[in-house]
C-alpha cells in the first residue's frame, strides 16, 4: 500500500510565499492545499501553487544537457556540457574581452536561494560588466530611490498593512500579484480589514483593476502622470501646514529644497496632466496628511514607466513628510531572520552613482546591473564591448522585455549561447548549448529576498522534496560548477542548507531562528509585526535621510515639459495587466492555468471601440511603433477612455511550448518600445506606449 506523507512549504512562484501542505507518496504530489497556520498568507493560496506540481512533470521539460548540433538540439552527458560551455565562453572572451559574454538573469532566479547565493560567483568568474536581468523591466526605481535617500538598493519601505489605517495605492493591483514589492499573500482579505475598522482604500489606476472593485474608491488616471498627481499631493500638504515629520525629524535632510521642488507641481497642475480634479487632489492630500496612519504604495503602473524614479521618490517623500516613514500603519521595514541589507552592507564604502554608462546609449548602470532595454544595441553595434554571447539562466526576455524581437534578432547573430532553464521557449531556442534547471520542489525553500519585502516578519525553510529528474544536479550546482569551470577551482563550496545555517545567527533574530528550529517547526514561525528601524540601518554617507537628491531634483524639468505621446497615427496608450493564474512567461506552459478561454485580449473602453467600430470578441490589429499583433478585443468600462490593456508574460511560439496554437495568444513585448525608459534608473517604459487599434480585415 502506497504511504501518503505530508510536506509543508512555502510557494516560490510570485513574491507572495504562501504557505502550502502538499501531501505526496514519495513519486508524485497528491495534492497542493493552503496551510491555514502560515502566519503570513494566513490560509491564503492561489491556483499557480497547485501547478507547482505540473512544472515538475511537463512533458515540455528539458531533463538532459541539449547541444545544437546542424540545427537541431541532440543530448549530451553532463561532463561533455560542461566542457563545452567552458571552452566557448573563455575562446570568446580570449579573442573579445571579458565583456564579449552577457548574462541575463530571469525572475525565477530572485526565489531560488541556492541560485541568490552562486549567480555572484558566475559573473565574478566570467568577470564581464554586461549584465541584465528582469529587475530593469520593473523595479529598479524601488532600488534607484532607495540608494540615493537611504544609501542601500534593499532597504525598501513595505506598507504596514496590518495596521494602517489609509491606504492610497497607486498603479498596483495586489488583490492580484499578492503585493508587489510588498509580500502580502491574501491582500483582499488584508484590504477588507482595513475597511472593517474604519479606515479606507483609494486605488488610483487607468483600469479599474481587481483591487481597486474591492476598495473604498478608485479614480481613473492618464498614464505616465502619476507623478503629478503625487507632487501635487506633497505640494498641498506643505501648503497646509500639515508636514509632520515624526520621529525621523532629527535625522531628516532636504526639506526646504523638496518644498522648493515641488513649488510647480499645483492642484491644478496635476488635474490638467491627470484628468483628476483639482479638488479631490487636495482632499486626498489633506485625508492622507490628517489620517491617524496612512500608507502610499506607488507599483508597477508607477515604475514601468519614463517618469518611474520619480514616481518612487514622490511617493517615499510623501509618506516622510506625513510622519508615515518607519511608524506603525506606514511605510515600514522588515527585521527579517537573515539580514540581506546587512550581508550586503555598504556602510564606509565610496560609491557614485550611476555606478556606469552603457556602451552605446550611455544608460544607467545600477546595482551591477544595465537596462534589459539595451541589451539588443549592445549585441547590434560593434566595437570593443560588444556581446558575442550569452548566458541566459531562468530567463525569457524575448518574451518578457521591451521589443524582443529585437532582442531575438540580437541572439541569432551571437558566437556562442548557454541557457540555463527548463524549457525550449522563444528565447533558448537560440542557445548552443541548453543546461536543465530545477523546478522549485526539487530545490530548498528559503525565499531571502521577500522575507525582505514582507508585511510581516516571518521565517520559514523546507529541504527539496524530489530529487531532479535522470540524476541531474540541482540548477544552483549546476551554477557553482560552471564558475569553478571557468576559474579553474576544484570546489564548487558549500550547499545553501549549509549557508543558510552559517548566516542565520547573523540576522536580527539569530538567537531564536536556526535551520534545525525551523525544520522542527515545519510550518514558518511568526517573528511579529513590522517595527519602526530605520535610523540605525541608513547607509547615506552620512547616516541621514536625503528627502531630496539632487540626481531626482534635477530630472524635474523633463516631467514639466511632459506631453501626452499620442498622435493621429497612435491615438490610444497602453498599459499592460497582471493575472491570477499568470507569473511570467514559463508558468503558461501549465495546462491548469491556461485552459478555458482566452485571457490574452485588448481590453478597450466602450466609448473608444465605439468610435473605432470594434465589438466585443472581434479580432483586431493593434499597432505601435515597434511592431503590430492580432488579438481579440474586449470592450470594457473597466479601462478609462483613450487607454487599452494587454497583458504580460504570453505569446509563445517557438520550441515545445504549446499553449501559443491552443489558445492563440501574442507577446505584449511585441508592441513595446525598448527606447522608451526611465533614464534616470533605465527602467523599461511599459506603460504609456502609444498605439492605434483597427479590426482586422
Amino acid at each position: 500500500m502506497t504511504q501518503t506523507m505530508t510536506h509543508h512549504r512555502s510557494c516560490n512562484i510570485c513574491e507572495a510565499m504562501c504557505g502550502l501542505i502538499i501531501t505526496h507518496d514519495g513519486k508524485d504530489v497528491l495534492s497542493v492545499k493552503p496551510d491555514p497556520d502560515d502566519p503570513l498568507s494566513r490560509g491564503h493560496i492561489c491556483p499557480k501553487a497547485v501547478a507547482l506540481q505540473d512544472f515538475r512533470v511537463d512533458p515540455d521539460r528539458v531533463t538532459k544537457p541539449l547541444k545544437k548540433v546542424s540545427g537541431n538540439f541532440v543530448e549530451i552527458s553532463w561532463d561533455e556540457a560542461f566542457d563545452y560551455a567552458v571552452e566557448r565562453l573563455q575562446q570568446v572572451q580570449a579573442a573579445h574581452g571579458r565583456d564579449a559574454v552577457a548574462v541575463y538573469l530571469g525572475n525565477p532566479n530572485a526565489h531560488k536561494f541556492g541560485n541568490l547565493l552562486n549567480l555572484p560567483r558566475l559573473v565574478k568568474a566570467l568577470g564581464t560588466t554586461n549584465r541584465y536581468s528582469s529587475a530593469t523591466a520593473d523595479q529598479i526605481p524601488h532600488h534607484v530611490a532607495s540608494i540615493h535617500m537611504l544609501g542601500h538598493p534593499m532597504l525598501i519601505p513595505v506598507p504596514d498593512v496590518e495596521r494602517t489605517d489609509f491606504m492610497v495605492i497607486i498603479g498596483g493591483n495586489p488583490l492580484v500579484s499578492n503585493g508587489s514589492m510588498m509580500t502580502a499573500p491574501g491582500f483582499g482579505k488584508r484590504m477588507d480589514e482595513i475597511k472593517a475598522r474604519g479606515g479606507r482604500v483609494v486605488v488610483i489606476d487607468p483600469r479599474r483593476t481587481e483591487t481597486a472593485e474591492r476598495a473604498s474608491e478608485h479614480l481613473f488616471i492618464k498614464p505616465e502622470t502619476d507623478a503629478f498627481l503625487m507632487f501635487a499631493m506633497i505640494h498641498e500638504v506643505f501648503a497646509a501646514g500639515l508636514v509632520d515629520l515624526g520621529t525621523l525629524v532629527d535625522v531628516v535632510d532636504g526639506l526646504d529644497r523638496l518644498q522648493a521642488a515641488v513649488a510647480p507641481f499645483t492642484a491644478e497642475k496635476a488635474a490638467e496632466m491627470t484628468g483628476i480634479e483639482a479638488g479631490v487632489i487636495r482632499q486626498l492630500a489633506r485625508d492622507f496628511a490628517e489620517a491617524k496612519s496612512a500608507v502610499c504604495y506607488a507599483r508597477m503602473g508607477a515604475s514601468t514607466q519614463s517618469f518611474g524614479t520619480l514616481c518612487q521618490w514622490a511617493n517615499n517623500g510623501l509618506n516622510i513628510i506625513t510622519g508615515n516613514f518607519d511608524s506603525a500603519g506606514g511605510a515600514m521595514f522588515t527585521t527579517p531572520a537573515l539580514d540581506y541589507v546587512g550581508m550586503t552592507s555598504r556602510k564606509g564604502q565610496k560609491r557614485s552613482y550611476p555606478e556606469k554608462r552603457s556602451r552605446v546609449s550611455g544608460q544607467p548602470l545600477y546595482n551591477g546591473e544595465f537596462p534589459i532595454s539595451v541589451m539588443a544595441e549592445e549585441m547590434e553595434t560593434p566595437g570593443d564591448g560588444q556581446i558575442r554571447a550569452m548566458v541566459t539562466v531562468a530567463g525569457n526576455p524575448v518574451l518578457t522585455a521591451p521589443n524582443g524581437r529585437r532582442i531575438e534578432k540580437g541572439l541569432e547573430g551571437l558566437d556562442f549561447m548557454l541557457s540555463v532553464d527548463i524549457h525550449i521557449n522563444d528565447t533558448t531556442r537560440h542557445a548552443d548549448l541548453i543546461l536543465p534547471g530545477t523546478v522549485a520542489l526539487e530545490e530548498v525553500m528559503y525565499d531571502m529576498v521577500f522575507h525582505t519585502f514582507a508585511v510581516r516578519n516571518t521565517a520559514g525553510f523546507a529541504p527539496a522534496l524530489f530529487d531532479p529528474p535522470e540524476g541531474n544536479p540541482q540548477e544552483w550546482e549546476v551554477i557553482a560548477r560552471l564558475a569553478a569551470g571557468l576559474t579553474g577551482a576544484n570546489d564548487i563550496g558549500p550547499d545553501p542548507t549549509t549557508v543558510l545555517g552559517a548566516l542565520l545567527p547573523r540576522g536580527y533574530h539569530g538567537d531564536t531562528v536556526s535551520v534545525d528550529g525551523l525544520l522542527a517547526a515545519g510550518t514558518p514561525v511568526d517573528l511579529g509585526p513590522l517595527k519602526p528601524s530605520l535610523k540605525g540601518r541608513m547607509e547615506t554617507p552620512d547616516g541621514r535621510l536625503n528627502l531630496a537628491p539632487e540626481a531626482f531634483v534635477e530630472d524635474l524639468p523633463r516631467l514639466l515639459a511632459f506631453q501626452s505621446p499620442v498622435s493621429e497615427a497612435f491615438p490610444l496608450m497602453m498599459i499592460g495587466r497582471r493575472q491570477v493564474r499568470s507569473h511570467n512567461s514559463w508558468t503558461q506552459n501549465s495546462n491548469r492555468l491556461v485552459k478555458g478561454r482566452n485571457r490574452c485580449t485588448v481590453q478597450v473602453n466602450p466609448e473608444d471601440a465605439a468610435r473605432l467600430g470594434i465589438r466585443d470578441a472581434e479580432q483586431v490589429i493593434v499597432r505601435a511603433r515597434v511592431g503590430a499583433v492580432a488579438m481579440p478585443a474586449e470592450v470594457t468600462d473597466e479601462m478609462a477612455p483613450g487607454v487599452v490593456s494587454i497583458p504580460q508574460g504570453w505569446g509563445q511560439k517557438n520550441g515545445h511550448i504549446r499553449t501559443a496554437a491552443e489558445v492563440g495568444t501574442v507577446s505584449i513585448n511585441d508592441l513595446t518600445d525598448d527606447t522608451r525608459l526611465d533614464p534616470v534608473s533605465g527602467n523599461a517604459a511599459f506603460n504609456g506606449v502609444p498605439v492605434s487599434v483597427e479590426l482586422a480585415s
